[in-house]
């Protein structure tokens, strides 16, 4: 790429980063790291292809203001963690849906996949889930108690055991994210094939529905929290893959940063999972209609939050940014 065409490419961005601090409108920390990141890629970027070059010298200088303004800023505010949960973390969502959508849609197509093996061979489940497990689950279903399994333990152990678990599962779809995405397309495709098999099992026995009632309870933010963590090693396996104007490096640290805000973010479904598999999942024998709630209300916070908040914060953004570039 030539300077002239990185100039023409993102100048529009830098002009408006200048004007923010010119203008004292950047005041907010959060907005002014973010700033501070884009411009030090991009100098990072002019630095390599361009060395000593007019962009180059306008970049450090831009930098320069951008880095006395977040120290002037540098006491935090009381809207801090709000500002993140409600605003940085939304926007990224918006930033990277197709890889919320990629994400599940192979999840899907995993679980599928599971069902279809279970069909096709018998002995799938079993191999794939192990003979311990099936034993147990099947005589459970003959003592007349399917769900049996979440009664099996404390319910502060198992609360521990299973959030930790969870969280680590996420954390390696992320890091999966490393080896080009396929290590996070692998972790997928095992749960995903793990999740459709488990529920064959249940539908062999005429107990599916029953079984979801129950499982579902903490399964919708749990699945769904999985899920996107894949999401989130896939935005840092494209960083890898498509660097786009920027160096292989930077697009992938750039991309990798993104990811770990979006699995850091999960962390409070997690652990909202599991309370609700340790400590209301055990009550197998709950109404119909308590369930249905509990499920329905799982899944509304899921789509709210990680699908129609972003859209609105992203509007909103786009309004105040047409609304501060309007001739006054």
């Amino acid at each position: 790429m030539r300077e002239i065409d990185f100039e023409i490419q993102n100048k529009d961005r830098w002009k408006e980063t200048d004007e923010l601090i010119r203008m004292g409108k950047a005041a907010d920390p959060d907005e002014l790291i973010l700033k501070y990141n884009e411009i030090n890629d991009d100098l990072a970027f002019a630095r390599t292809h361009f060395p000593d070059g007019n962009i180059e010298h306008f970049l450090n200088q831009l930098l320069s203001r951008i880095h006395q303004s977040i120290y002037r800023n540098k006491k935090e505010r009381p809207q801090r963690i709000k500002t993140f949960w409600l605003q940085e973390l939304p926007l990224l969502w918006y930033k990277h849906r197709k890889y919320l959508l990629y994400s599940f849609l192979f999840f899907i197509a995993s679980a599928l996949l599971g069902i279809l093996s279970a069909i096709a061979d018998p002995s799938f489940t079993r191999s794939f889930l192990g003979d311990a497990y099936m034993n147990m689950t099947i005589e459970n279903i003959d003592k007349g108690d399917p769900m049996a399994v979440y009664k099996s333990m404390q319910r502060g152990e198992m609360f521990w055991m299973i959030t930790i678990n969870n969280i680590r599962v996420s954390f390696l779809a992320f890091a999966g994210g490393v080896l080009a995405g396929f290590g996070t397309i692998f972790i997928l495709f095992q749960n995903g094939v793990m999740l459709g098999s488990f529920q064959y099992i249940f539908y062999e026995f005429d107990l599916l529905w029953e079984t979801v009632l129950v499982i579902w309870i903490h399964g919708t933010i749990e699945i769904s929290a999985i899920i996107i963590a894949g999401a989130a090693g896939l935005v840092m396996g494209a960083g890898l893959l498509f660097p786009g104007s920027y160096p292989r490096l930077t697009s992938f640290v750039r991309q990798g940063r993104d990811g770990l805000k979006m699995v850091i973010g999960l962390v409070p479904f997690f652990i909202l999972a599991g309370l609700l598999e340790s400590f209301v999942t055990r009550y197998t024998n709950m109404p119909v209609w308590l369930s249905l709630c509990i499920i329905i209300g799982s899944a509304t916070l899921i789509i709210f939050y990680f699908i129609l908040l972003p859209f609105r914060v992203s509007r909103l953004q786009k309004l105040n940014a047409e609304d501060s570039n309007a001739p006054i």
